[in-house]
């Protein structure tokens, strides 16, 4: 399946609040659909399922992706829910959002494809680059691309940059200087539920 970009505040309303996928408030506060406000017992089943759905649809990951993520999450040491989780903090087109340099994880990733973002001094194009400590993020050295940014930190999507990158606003340059810690990630869900989610599968 590719790629979703139907209407996002749909999914939104159906999974709650997704800081990655859109700064917009839904009007309403229950499912979308006819059945929206009648909702009956969920399964454990359907809760794990919504659990894996807010991580695919905040990142912007296809299913494909997000099962490749989480084998790779089994294969390090440590709890794999809280790995799982840094590897999508990690990603280049999130740590752009994180920096306020784009309002959303897909805004982050249009700038990326389009060669604004440069990572050690070199044009990075691929949104699921693994960002690594010591590592700099920069804007290309170009009027349009410095201006884009520019205007995008004016509003950024989240309020607070986490500790673990070093911003230097004035520059536009960024450096890692460590892993996420789990209390920075914006995103509420639960990700042992996604792990069990996937328990038959990875």
């Amino acid at each position: 399946m590719s790629r979703y970009r139907g209407p996002r505040l749909r999914i939104v309303r159906r999974l709650g609040e997704l800081p990655g996928l859109s700064r917009k408030q839904p009007k309403h506060a229950y499912p979308p659909g006819q059945h929206g406000q009648n909702r009956k017992k969920r399964s454990e089943y359907a809760i794990r399922l919504e659990e894996k759905q807010k991580l695919r649809f905040n990142y912007g990951l296809t299913e494909t992706q997000l099962l490749r993520y989480v084998r790779r999450a089994r294969r390090v040491k440590g709890s794999t829910g809280l790995v799982l989780l840094q590897l999508l903090e990690m990603r280049l087109d999130n740590t752009i959002f994180r920096l306020g340099m784009a309002p959303t994880i897909p805004a982050a990733r249009q700038l990326v494809n389009h060669g604004h973002i440069t990572v050690n001094g070199r044009a990075v194009t691929i949104p699921s680059y693994g960002c690594r400590a010591g590592e700099v993020i920069g804007v290309r050295d170009a009027d349009v691309s410095r201006r884009l940014v520019e205007n995008n930190l004016q509003s950024p999507g989240l309020a607070n940059v986490p500790p673990h990158l070093d911003f230097d606003k004035p520059k536009l340059t960024a450096k890692i200087t460590g892993i996420v810690e789990r209390e920075w990630i914006a995103l509420r869900v639960n990700e042992l539920l996604v792990i069990e989610y996937y328990s038959r599968q990875a």
